[in-house]
């Protein structure tokens, strides 16, 4: 009877530290998953902050419009892979496209995106002054081939942080890799001094600024 007894509670202990365990358990996976989870978005704000580092540096001293944009081009290449870059400049009353390929500036070939991009559109961009996803550009009136842009992920971006209507710049790739949030910050971060650099390209910064 004494044995049945101590049997009895040393069955019940076990249970108990079965419980305790699986307790355990959980707690140490679920601490594993905030510490990996803490770590992954520390590495993507360390990346970000090296692109932003990175990206300033390569522009500094750059007083060539075609040298800048094909540096910032790069540069978006390498952080966001599988991007297209397209940039439309304010030029007075009418807006210049520039876009990159080996290093020269292209005239863009009849498919290409930027071309459905016409005066009208690309003013009403201008005005939207925001991010505008390739969503928000339909509902603007972008027209084209709705099969081929069907298979685009795009963003404008606006470049206007010095004057009026800067221009913006046009990033995107293939729907199947779509242009997360991190890409769009990263793209967003760096126009601010982006806009700077071209006005000061284009001599439209007071000497003192």
């Amino acid at each position: 009877m004494q044995d049945e007894k101590r049997n009895k509670r040393l069955r019940l202990l076990i249970k108990k530290l079965n419980k305790e365990r699986k307790k355990q358990g959980k707690q140490i996976d679920i601490l594993c998953n905030d510490l990996i989870s803490a770590q992954r978005d520390f590495m993507k704000r360390l990346r970000a902050v090296s692109f932003i580092a990175n990206f300033y540096e390569s522009i500094i001293g750059v007083t060539d419009l075609n040298h800048l944009l094909y540096t910032a081009a790069e540069m978006i290449k390498e952080q966001i892979d599988g991007a297209n870059v397209i940039f439309f400049i304010c030029r007075t009353e009418t807006f210049e496209e520039y876009s990159f390929e080996n290093g020269q500036a292209v005239i863009p070939e009849k498919e290409h995106f930027g071309n459905c991009f016409n005066p009208e559109f690309i003013d009403s961009i201008c005005t939207a002054n925001k991010v505008c996803t390739i969503e928000d550009m339909f509902a603007m009136g972008l027209h084209g081939n709705l099969v081929e842009l069907s298979k685009i992920s795009a963003v404008t971006v606006p470049l206007d942080g010095f004057y009026s209507q800067a221009g913006f710049m046009l990033v995107y790739r293939s729907s199947e890799r779509k242009l997360t949030g991190d890409d769009i910050g990263s793209i967003s971060a760096i126009t601010n001094g982006l806009s700077k650099a071209i006005a000061s390209c284009q001599g439209l910064l007071h000497p003192t600024d």
